[in-house]
């Protein structure tokens, strides 16, 4: 099998130009790739991406004027965390993370990752990313880490989410849809699709990342303006359980967004200011637990 090309990040993203990012505003998706000398690919990755390090995501944070971050488990590391560690490490309380593990993971493991600021672990239930998890593997892991207070980040095809309906209804603890539920933005807010995420989000444990416009988007391309009227109605339903990031660095997309326009964006998505700094500030601190 050919490994897919992966475009590495913009290289000079502008400042924001539509609002100033408020103190503390968190980018709560974000990945930390590499570098592979110190932190190598796991050897089964479907996609090998460029070097995306710590260095780097620093770097775009200050250009932005964001001050935390959620740095989210990648396939392509699998279930070595240990660069997304690293990384944790230097925020020195700043950043968060969300682990991938698998049933090697002991009571320790878990620990020791809770220690260094995970606060969720993430599984992948897209189709041509390798489908659901084994069921029965995921709810021991599920009551694995219960103990620790994390949550469950979901990555789901939003016209999935009804064959899921059960399994969302028994999860024991809050759970994170990542991306909008990856919703087709071409067919329009009475979509059933969108309708069923709608409708989770009456469900006090269900949180929803309005984050990936640039995969979205019908056009491929920006502006991402036909994704905003699904942020604006998720947002509407519940803007206590509302997160987003920037998805840096992007991996597995058509065109490689400006990170600079994603921020712009969500001033579209929640125009009032304390709706903004609730969904940047107040609610992943609620996840999060920032140190």
């Amino acid at each position: 099998m050919t490994t897919p090309t992966i475009l590495p990040p913009h290289p000079s993203p502008h400042a924001p130009t539509a609002f100033a990012p408020p103190p503390s505003a968190t980018d709560a998706h974000c990945h930390i790739f590499g570098p592979a000398h110190r932190f190598p690919f796991a050897p089964e990755a479907a996609y090998i991406p460029p070097d995306s390090g710590i260095d780097d995501f620093e770097a775009l944070q200050e250009r932005l004027g964001l001050s935390r971050a959620v740095f989210v488990q990648a396939s392509c590391h699998g279930t070595d965390n240990a660069a997304m560690v690293d990384a944790l490490v230097r925020g020195n309380g700043r950043y968060a993370g969300v682990a991938m593990i698998d049933e090697s993971f002991s009571e320790a493991d878990i620990g020791a990752l809770h220690d260094a600021g995970v606060r969720g672990t993430r599984f992948n239930f897209v189709a041509h990313l390798g489908g659901a998890p084994d069921l029965d593997v995921f709810w021991r892991l599920v009551d694995r880490v219960q103990p620790f207070g994390w949550h469950i980040v979901l990555h789901f095809d939003a016209k999935d989410l009804p064959q899921f309906a059960e399994l969302l209804d028994r999860m024991p603890c809050p759970y994170v849809i990542d991306h909008m539920a990856r919703v087709d933005a071409a067919a329009g807010l009475g979509q059933e699709p969108f309708e069923a995420l709608l409708e989770l989000m009456s469900d006090e444990r269900a949180w929803v990342k309005v984050s990936g416009a640039e995969r979205l988007t019908a056009g491929g391309t920006p502006p991402y303006d036909d994704v905003a009227p699904y942020a604006q109605a998720l947002i509407a339903a519940a803007p206590d359980r509302i997160l987003w990031g920037t998805d840096w660095p992007h991996p597995n997309v058509r065109h490689m967004p400006d990170d600079g326009d994603l921020v712009d964006m969500l001033a579209a998505f929640a125009p009032d200011e304390s709706t903004r700094n609730r969904i940047l500030v107040a609610n992943p601190e609620t996840l999060y637990d920032f140190g």
